[in-house]
């Protein structure tokens, strides 16, 4: 069953998922023309290969700690630390622990 995306003016609830981290998969939260927000769950060891996001991204460890890896060289989160990314540049992820990640990107819709 899909998880349904939130709707305008929806509550939506990002607290840790603590021990109901294992058993949840990543999932988008809200998608519309111009903002995508997903809850990125990883358990210790996953890793996501080097890649980019079509616009500006704001990373936030909700819980559990990765090691984000930019232009700017490798970065630590631990819950309740932030960061941001400008569109287009590669990076990569690297669960230390079970974690989850709110991610939010800023679609640039395309004029003709």
């Amino acid at each position: 069953m899909a998880i349904p995306h939130a709707q305008a003016g929806q509550v939506i609830d990002i607290r840790p998922l603590a021990d109901r981290l294992r058993d949840t998969k990543t999932h988008t939260l809200l998608k519309t023309d111009h903002v995508e927000v997903l809850r990125l769950v990883l358990p210790a060891g996953k890793k996501l290969a080097e890649h980019k996001a079509p616009g500006e991204i704001t990373v936030q460890c909700l819980e559990g700690e990765i090691v984000f890896t930019s232009p700017a060289g490798p970065h630590t989160l631990h819950a309740g630390e932030m960061l941001f990314l400008n569109a287009g540049e590669l990076h990569a992820v690297d669960a230390i622990e079970d974690s989850s990640v709110l991610v939010t990107i800023l679609l640039h819709k395309k004029t003709i």
